[in-house]
């Protein structure tokens, strides 16, 4: 198609766009209908012409429809704009460089964004006549010219930077060199504009520092210097923003005036504006980061110190503050339950993380500041509590109504310091103790909610304390302060108070015990009255006691406060309720604890898991025949339950397992699409083989097929867990069944050959259970293995090394007897690394075992001679040739 001469737009196709554009941004209109007519015009080649006419030149019109028409243009470009007619192309661009200048701030912003737009399509060097445009602009010395032309420079340098920092041909300079000196001396306008967006734009490129902005490092500075007294806190902030970046990027240049920094770092933290005191407490936590000498930062301590602690009290807005108050009479909201994501008991220990997050919810000041506390109490430790504890004390004294947000920091303070100020804190802790523990009884809700965690920080040392003089009593007064709190009516200190005892109970442990029947009345008496907000973090609260206590749990007084209601509300709940969640992971602790005490009540809750994977099954194929959408957590959930079952009960849940189809549903999951669902699926099967590997075998072969498929190298690539439990499941099927896994053999060894050959880099948990599923092959049929040694004997023997002293390691072991006996020649080639294998051992517990190395080490001897058996020596380490004494050689 020809290129159309000289564009002009038509009188009646202007005033047609401009008609509807008035009506797009009309509040009451049809909005789709307009749409739809938008979508129409597009469909002409000269659309997006009228569009850059109505932004640049339609000065008679509003300018919301010019802006309108800019906004439009900007969307049409990102999707068409390298199909336009170059003469098209041409006019916008002409277009949008004539209004740079506009005298509306809203049209030049808006021209700045469709300019960045075009950057990104078509390139720098695609437009030179922007560059000259923009410096021109620059060097006009009016203040709308030079605005336009900044703001288009910020807006590239946001989205692009690359673009202007790179070579153009026709250009001596890249264009990022040419404007940077420019921008500097805009430090100096008059113009508040000028100089925030200016700094705006060099802030941009701290990161890839071009020649320019690095030949100028003094300059700059001296520019930041001179800005931090800006009158604009938009330019404050940006100087705050600014140190922030050099000292995470380029710490070295501030090195020679850190002290001027300090002081303005310390003015901005006390900034009128909030933006500008966050921004400037950012500096704290990136100072560190930069591995900046943190001697230089000491004598400030004395003056930081109070500044963060005044900015972690709630600020007025604070949203937090909206709902404080609010008490178990108020229902929760939908909006207010946090999303549950299950934790299986697999992975729960590496989920543990600390809390301090859970005390506010947004990123503000006061939570900076917070980080800002936490980081100085781990570089300095013990030096900054001199400056900081008498500043606590006396905000905590402060008892009247108006300062109860200076005790509520103060106590957070204390909380914050506890870890890296431990050594200095940890002689005073029945000080610290008794100084908090009154304000579990405050008037204010969210003092007593962070009382709570401040007492869970220093759980630890209150346990280590307990046989120390009036060490006892002062465990007992916060364990009930913390049960006393679990009752609150307020919803804040309810979760607070769950959370800080779950956190007691797991450093407690058995010196629960004594109390467990007045905990559990007060557990089972929240989990009653919570609602669904705080009714998960009970539950946790209730397994992490089943954990910490075990066994001293199955009691028949206990048992009877703790499962009726629990098994109450798992009947009450619908198949589709979240809330079971928290309930699955609850009874999971339970039945690990209670073990064969669990029987009693392991048959509602093994069918409803049963269920559960079955009508998921049916969800996933015809989600109305099951009556519910599928949500693979039920499958995880329940297959993770149904794992602590079977350990717990062990032989005991071998009735449920043979009137039930878990079999055949198991074998689904293992050859499921998500990984999640098969990990858990490849638990289960090697705790079933455990316990009752009889109800497996009318599928075995299918079973150790899927496993052994677990293990090819993509599939380990992917998910390196799911192989590592299918590969150990495999292995727990192997010495259950004996023989009868021959037909798979080879194929279950060709799986585990590659893994043992490629162990670089390989997970070490997977390459520990790689070789103990291969020894265990070897042991129960060595005849199918055996053959097959030089293959990997070698590898397999350095992967037994790393297993630590244990009856798996044992079975390992027998393998290697049983293949060594099978195929001693071939075994003989690879003697160097089986005797660092024995040699690994620290004690063998198994007479017969021990007996059985003896015999391979002796008969090796006695068949090499002297000469040989010496030379096998020589490459052993003398730790390794004193532990193979242990076997007579």
């Amino acid at each position: 198609m020809a290129e159309p001469a000289m564009w002009q737009p038509q009188e009646e196709g202007f005033h047609a766009i401009c008609g509807l554009l008035e009506l797009q941004i009309s509040p009451n209109s049809d909005q789709a209908g307009i749409w739809k007519q938008l979508q129409y015009y597009s469909m002409f080649p000269d659309f997006n012409n009228y569009l850059a006419f109505i932004l640049a030149r339609a000065e008679g019109k509003s300018v919301d429809i010019r802006q309108a028409a800019g906004l439009i243009l900007k969307n049409n470009l990102l999707t068409s704009y390298n199909s336009l007619f170059p003469s098209y192309r041409k006019y916008i661009k002409s277009e949008l460089l004539s209004c740079l200048g506009a005298t509306d701030k809203t049209i030049r912003s808006t021209v700045g964004t469709v300019i960045s737009v075009i950057l990104q399509l078509g390139r720098v060097f695609g437009w030179p006549e922007l560059l000259q445009a923009l410096v021109l602009c620059l060097d006009s010395n009016d203040l709308n010219h030079m605005e336009g032309a900044i703001d288009a420079i910020y807006k590239i340098s946001e989205d692009v930077p690359e673009e202007l920092d790179m070579d153009v041909p026709g250009n001596p300079e890249r264009p990022i060199n040419i404007f940077i000196p420019r921008l500097l001396q805009l430090f100096q306008s008059p113009h508040a504009t000028l100089r925030k967006l200016s700094l705006a734009c060099i802030n941009q490129y701290i990161v890839r520092m071009p020649s320019a902005l690095y030949i100028s490092m003094d300059q700059y500075l001296r520019g930041l210097f001179l800005l931090a007294q800006d009158p604009a806190s938009d330019v404050r902030k940006l100087v705050c923003a600014a140190w922030v970046q050099l000292t995470e990027v380029r710490p070295t240049v501030l090195e020679p005036h850190l002290k001027d920094i300090f002081e303005f770092i310390l003015q901005a933290n006390m900034d009128a504006d909030d933006e500008v005191a966050l921004e400037a407490c950012e500096f704290w936590c990136a100072y560190f980061s930069g591995n900046l000498p943190p001697d230089g930062l000491r004598e400030f301590l004395p003056r930081l110190l109070p500044i963060l602690i005044s900015n972690m009290m709630y600020a007025d807005d604070d949203e937090l503050l909206c709902d404080a108050e609010e008490d178990e009479s108020f229902p929760d909201r939908d909006q207010d339950v946090k999303p549950r994501f299950h934790t299986s008991g697999l992975r729960r220990s590496d989920a543990v993380e600390e809390k301090d997050d859970g005390i506010i919810n947004v990123w503000n000041l006061r939570k900076c500041s917070m980080a800002a506390l936490k980081i100085l109490s781990y570089r300095f430790g013990d030096e900054i509590l001199p400056g900081l504890i008498p500043l606590i004390q006396e905000k905590l004294l402060s008892r009247s109504d108006d300062a109860w947000k200076q005790r509520e920091a103060s106590i957070l303070a204390l909380g914050l310091i506890s870890k890296g100020c431990r050594r200095g804190l940890y002689p005073h802790i029945a000080k610290v103790v008794a100084c908090l523990m009154p304000l579990l009884d405050d008037k204010f809700p969210l003092i007593r909610s962070v009382t709570c965690w401040a007492l869970s920080r220093f759980s630890k040392y209150i346990v280590q304390d307990i046989h120390q003089q009036n060490g006892r009593e002062q465990f007992d007064k916060v364990l009930m302060g913390l049960l006393r709190r679990l009752l609150d009516p307020n919803k804040r200190v309810q979760e607070a108070a769950c959370s800080a005892f779950a956190t007691l109970e797991e450093k407690g442990a058995e010196e629960l015990v004594p109390h467990l029947e007045i905990i559990l009345q007060h557990l089972l008496y929240a989990f009653a009255r919570y609602q669904r907000c705080n009714f998960q973090i009970v539950c946790d609260a209730i397994g992490a006691l089943a954990d910490a206590v075990g066994a001293e749990l199955n009691q028949p007084k206990y048992i009877d406060i703790l499962m009726p209601p629990l098994i109450s509300k798992w009947q009450q709940l619908l198949n589709l309720d979240k809330d079971l969640f928290p309930l699955f992971e609850c009874f999971a602790s339970i039945a690990q604890a209670l073990g064969p005490g669990f029987s009693q009540f392991a048959e509602p809750v093994f069918h409803r898991c049963i269920n559960l994977i079955q009508t998921q099954e049916l969800a996933k194929i015809d989600h109305v025949s099951a009556g519910v959408p599928y949500d693979k957590e039920f499958v995880v959930c329940s297959l993770d339950l149904l794992i602590e079952l079977t350990e717990g009960l062990g032989s005991g849940i071998e009735k449920l397992v043979a009137q039930s189809n878990l079999r055949d549903l198991l074998l689904q999951c293992c050859t499921d699409d998500a990984a999640d669902i098969r990990q858990s699926a490849f638990v289960l099967l090697g705790y079933l083989a455990r316990v009752c590997s009889v109800h497996l075998h009318p599928r075995l072969l299918e079973f150790l097929n899927a496993a052994a498929k677990q293990l090819n190298p993509l599939a380990v690539k992917e998910v390196v867990s799911v192989a590592t439990y299918s590969c150990w499941a495999i292995g727990e099927l192997v010495i259950k069944v004996n023989q009868e896994v021959s037909p798979v053999a080879l194929t279950v060894v060709s799986s585990l050959v590659p893994l043992l050959q490629n162990a670089g880099g390989l997970n070490k948990s997977l390459l520990v259970s790689s070789a103990i599923t291969l020894g265990r092959l070897g042991w129960v049929c060595p005849e199918f293995v055996a053959p097959h040694m030089k293959h990997f004997m070698e590898p397999w023997c350095i992967a037994l090394c790393m297993i630590r002293d244990n009856s798996e390691k044992e079975d390992a072991f027998r393998g290697l007897c049983s293949m060594v006996k099978a195929n001693p020649s071939t075994a003989v080639n690879s003697l160097p690394y089986i005797c660092k294998a024995i040699a690994s051992w620290h004690d063998i517990r198994s007479e017969d075992l021990h007996n059985e190395i003896c015999q391979i080490l002796i008969g090796y001897k006695q068949i090499l001679g002297n000469g040989a058996w010496e030379q096998c020596m020589s490459t052993l380490e003398p730790t390794a040739m004193q532990r193979l004494s242990r076997y007579g050689v």
